[in-house]
């Protein structure tokens, strides 16, 4: 999930990617038998899951393919300096890569200026796209209808809570909260029990970007209704949902935290690291009650992650997020993930698609899902007992599929997604109420839909 960093530092490393974006790959050129893989290197050098993934692939696909070389192009940088590296090497034949790590975030956004190439030709030779679930492939799916794209995971969004803490809390180890109520209520009885500790975090404001939106706001306004209709973009009229009750009613949760400090301080709160915080430290020191976070924290605590936390399973409890007043069907989550796709210049396409075949075999794509503490999208694997055991956590978090939406990831997306953050920003510094923050928010979603909303 992204991470903002600050605004002069954005704009800086904007300019020197912008700048190296032409050089740092050397462009696909014409040779036929070298094929080249952009993806994102984790910022941190511990973490070498998708580099000693990918070049277990690399041997495969070469061993398989006599005389053809794959050669990494890593873009290593927070995730919002990514895009703009990518959009960069996108533009021109001569710097695009002929494969490309995609965030279902942005998709839509490259799909629509041009830069990817539809898949279909291709997906409709292959009979493992049979094998994929209906929602990972309509997270790279185009308003166009078509594919640009091929999924290697999804993931799903929950409540970790500490045994420990709860146990001094007086609070049950099994603690399963129904409504909304029950989390609030759980950290108000921690924050008077246990008050060296911060109660709940969930992540708000512009500083932590698409984790604000997506992995709390958005995991609040899914349950404010029955979860049959999307509350934030109506899919028959093509139009985004101005802010109803339901969106104040989750700005309101947001407000509850904050005002009565059941969260972190809002220094800490609005500081771009605080995800880093989360994992790192909050949560393997018993700093942190409950948090609303994602299926993947896992993997920062595996052997060789450089952060090593093997109690963590015993430590730490699973709860699904409930719906606002437990109305059917009780629980909520939101899944994003990210995509392999083929860039519109790039120069060796077939061969990609060879490579993202041998990449998603069952066996890579169950190696892959593993290590990555991901979610498997394949149905053969999520079914498969040897996945469904390799680590604590994953039934829990597979199993939250059932219940889970994907956002409305269409070319307005990130907009809309900031005016949500700004909105969330101004009830948890106390700078607006929910009223005033979901009229602005009404405002500049007409702006970024261009008046494409349906009033409430």
């Amino acid at each position: 999930m992204p991470v903002r960093p600050t605004a002069a530092l954005t704009a800086l490393l904007t300019t020197v990617l912008a700048a190296t974006a032409l050089t740092a790959c050397g462009g696909s050129g014409s040779d036929p038998d070298t094929l080249k893989v952009s993806f994102k290197q984790s910022t941190d050098n511990s973490i070498k899951v998708m580099d000693t993934y990918l070049a277990d692939i690399k041997k495969q696909f070469e061993k398989a393919n006599p005389g053809k070389k794959v050669e990494f192009v890593p873009i290593k940088a927070p995730d919002s300096e990514y895009y703009t590296k990518l959009q960069q090497m996108l533009r021109s034949p001569r710097t695009a890569p002929d494969l490309v790590y995609e965030d279902t975030f942005l998709i839509n956004s490259d799909i629509t200026s041009g830069y990817l190439k539809p898949l279909d030709p291709y997906l409709a030779k292959w009979p493992d796209w049979n094998q994929f679930i209906d929602t990972a492939k309509s997270a790279a799916k185009g308003e166009d209808g078509k594919a640009y794209g091929v999924p290697d995971g999804t993931d799903t969004r929950g409540l970790w809570f500490s045994r420990d803490v709860f146990e001094k809390a007086g609070l049950p180890a099994d603690w399963q909260p129904k409504t909304w109520d029950d989390v609030l209520d759980a950290a108000r009885t921690i924050k008077e029990k246990v008050p060296d500790v911060i109660p709940l975090n969930v992540y708000t404001g512009k500083p932590v970007g698409e984790a604000a939106t997506m992995q709390t706001f958005e995991m609040l306004l899914y349950g404010t209704n029955d979860g049959t209709s999307d509350p934030l973009y109506d899919r028959t009229t093509k139009k985004w949902i101005a802010g109803g009750q339901g969106f104040k009613d989750a700005l309101g949760f947001v407000e509850t935290v904050y005002e009565e400090k059941l969260g972190p301080d809002v220094s800490d709160a609005l500081d771009p690291n605080v995800m880093t915080r989360v994992r790192g430290e909050w949560l393997p020191q018993g700093e942190l009650a409950i948090a609303l976070d994602g299926s993947w924290l896992p993997q920062d605590w595996l052997p060789g992650s450089g952060h090593e936390w093997p109690e963590w399973s015993k430590e730490l409890g699973l709860a699904a997020m409930p719906t606002q007043h437990g109305q059917a069907p009780g629980k909520v989550s939101m899944s994003g993930g990210w995509t392999w796709s083929i860039p519109a210049k790039a120069a060796n396409p077939e061969l990609a698609f060879e490579f993202i075949k041998t990449m998603q075999t069952r066996a890579n794509a169950q190696k892959w899902y593993v290590a990555n503490s991901g979610i498997a999208v394949r149905k053969d694997v999520a079914s498969d007992p040897a996945y469904v055991g390799a680590q604590p956590g994953i039934k829990f978090f597979t199993d939250l599929v059932a219940h889970t939406h994907y956002r409305p990831a269409y070319p307005a997306y990130p907009k809309v997604s900031t005016a949500i953050q700004e909105a969330m920003e101004g009830v948890t510094t106390g700078d607006m109420s929910v009223e005033e923050a979901a009229k602005g928010y009404d405002e500049e979603l007409k702006a970024a839909a261009d008046g494409q909303v349906i009033e409430k």
